[in-house]
């Protein structure tokens, strides 16, 4: 928590997803609109890389041979994140968002940044899974809310009715 004059941190997970950008573009316009220039949070912005191995999941003959391509693919995802939510900061007038990009799975690095930084929010967004996909595949929010040590705000993408 905050302490004096010093401001309360949220932090904003992000990846390469529609959803996550969503989520930043939600908070940006509601948190820091260019009309308040007194932000009332310290912005920090995180990218969670996967680290190689995890995200091949092999361990067999070849997996060296591979590892090293799939490693600089995602350094590569991960610059780009960092320069789409830059842009997006950039485009709606946000300055002083801190950028950080840490290697492991999105969930402990979110609940880790939150700690280290005392956060007071921690922002993700919602790929709006199924109960049958979020069982495989594993629900970052869904487990941020429940081991955040911190108010979580799960920013959904409004569905386009045709």
């Amino acid at each position: 928590m905050a302490t004096g004059e010093e401001k309360p941190v949220m932090v904003v997970g992000m990846d390469e997803s529609e959803q996550s950008t969503y989520a930043l573009e939600w908070t940006l316009d509601r948190f820091f609109a260019p009309y308040a220039p007194n932000f009332p949070f310290k912005l920090f912005i995180v990218h969670a890389k996967p680290n190689a191995v995890s995200a091949v999941g092999l361990a067999g003959p070849g997996a060296a041979e591979v590892l090293p391509y799939v490693d600089t693919d995602l350094k590569h995802i991960a610059a780009r994140v960092i320069e789409m939510a830059k842009g997006i900061c950039q485009s709606k007038s946000v300055d002083g968002a801190m950028f950080e990009v840490f290697e492991g799975d999105a969930r402990s690095i979110l609940c880790d940044v939150v700690d280290k930084h005392h956060a007071s929010l921690l922002v993700v967004g919602s790929h709006g899974y199924g109960a049958i996909k979020r069982a495989v595949l594993g629900s970052v929010s869904d487990y941020c809310a429940h081991h955040a040590h911190c108010s979580v705000m799960i920013v959904k993408k409004p569905k386009i009715k045709h």
